[in-house]
């Protein structure tokens, strides 16, 4: 008797975004962790803006291309989805004009994370559900994993110290 309860194995096709989804939580987790030390909002501006363009964009364009675009354009799961990027995309445009606002440093982390969620609880279960084999085993062999080394290139580790730059 199978239980609908247990987890879905997740499908190597997806376990690499899955990966890099977890460089995303590492992005709120220095911002929230900026917050609580009260660094001030530009410095963890300049490295969401930082990570958002070498690292989480390429990552949600990969989702549109690869993954979104998998499912029918009226599904609901891929048009949350969406919707969720462009929010994204529209606090990342607000953040580089606006980097004093603290309030849309805390409110960026909780929409990634929420985000990430969703993605992880909901959206690649519905994919494995939805795609054949064939559209995974593709998937899988074409998605390049980034390396998820952006803080190797970022200097101010504000998320460590209290230190003022």
């Amino acid at each position: 008797m199978s239980n609908s309860n247990s987890p879905i194995k997740r499908s190597p096709a997806l376990i690499k975004f899955s990966r890099e989804h977890h460089f995303g939580l590492l992005v709120v987790w220095k911002i929230r962790q900026g917050i609580s030390k009260q660094i001030e909002p530009a410095r963890i501006s300049n490295y969401i803006i930082f990570s958002f363009e070498n690292e989480l964009m390429a990552h949600f364009k990969e989702e549109e291309m690869d993954l979104f675009s998998k499912l029918p354009d009226d599904d609901e799961w891929r048009q949350q989805a969406i919707i969720e990027h462009e929010r994204i995309y529209r606090l990342i445009e607000y953040i580089e004009h606006n980097k004093e606002d603290v309030h849309i440093l805390t409110e960026f982390a909780d929409t990634l994370e929420s985000h990430i969620r969703f993605e992880e609880r909901t959206l690649f279960n519905h994919l494995q559900q939805h795609l054949s084999a064939d559209e995974l085993k593709m998937l899988e062999e074409s998605h390049s994993q980034r390396d998820g080394a952006v803080d190797d290139k970022w200097n101010d580790h504000f998320w460590v110290t209290n230190k003022q730059k």
